[in-house]
């Protein structure tokens, strides 16, 4: 095991894989933030919020609630939580609620543009005495997506699949949607789910050293 655990607070087996590809193996704890209720509460207080507002303040709520969850539990050293949406035109598009959306989404989508944001929260869970600080950081990652000119038959056949539904924005491109994905501009792995970049940032930013979270 790594000197540094991490506890990764989503249940999106794309972000694991993504952590564990680069060589950290990360425990996983899902939260039980009802997202679209946080997102609600937080323009009541505060406004509309932005895009790359909504998926960081969402990252935060699901990190927090894992933390709150474990109470004394001493599991990891740090913890992660994550969330991803696609802005178009101004608007905010996590996981499509069903086929229908998630078609009606993709006639939108293709042969455009958008960009794919992702919320990062990070939080010490380490003792005094083992140099923790107590601190939280966060962050969003910010990549635009090209889509691909989809025809009718090919939206279809690709929603068909399932895969749209269980990812936020209708697409990966990592997995049945690559070849939808004509290309991107900025940090492949954000639109996975979870930036590589960003996190080592954060990572320095509470005391530590990515490779200080790597397996040996």
């Amino acid at each position: 095991m790594p000197a540094t655990t991490l506890l990764l607070a989503s249940a999106s087996p794309a972000r694991l894989a993504t952590l564990r590809s680069a060589g950290v193996e990360p425990l996983v704890r899902v939260s039980a933030v009802d997202e679209d209720a946080e997102v609600a509460a937080a323009e009541a207080a505060h406004g509309t919020l932005e895009a790359a507002d909504v998926a960081l303040l969402l990252a935060r709520a699901k990190a927090e609630d894992v933390s709150a969850a474990l109470g004394d539990e001493a599991v990891a050293d740090l913890l992660l939580g994550c969330d991803s949406v696609l802005e178009i035109d101004g608007e905010v598009h996590g996981r499509p609620a069903d086929a229908a959306e998630a078609v009606a989404r993709w006639h939108r989508m293709r042969g455009r543009s958008g960009v794919l944001h992702t919320g990062h929260w990070l939080l010490d869970l380490r003792d005094d005495d083992e140099g923790g600080s107590g601190g939280m950081v966060g962050g969003t990652a910010s990549t635009t997506v090209h889509f691909a000119d989809l025809t009718d038959d090919e939206v279809d056949a690709y929603v068909a699949t399932g895969e749209p539904l269980r990812v936020a924005g209708a697409f990966t491109l990592d997995g049945l949607g690559a070849p939808y994905v004509a290309g991107i501009e900025g940090d492949p792995s954000n639109v996975v789910g979870v930036s590589l970049p960003l996190v080592r940032e954060l990572v320095a930013e509470l005391g530590l050293a990515w490779h200080d979270l790597r397996t040996p």
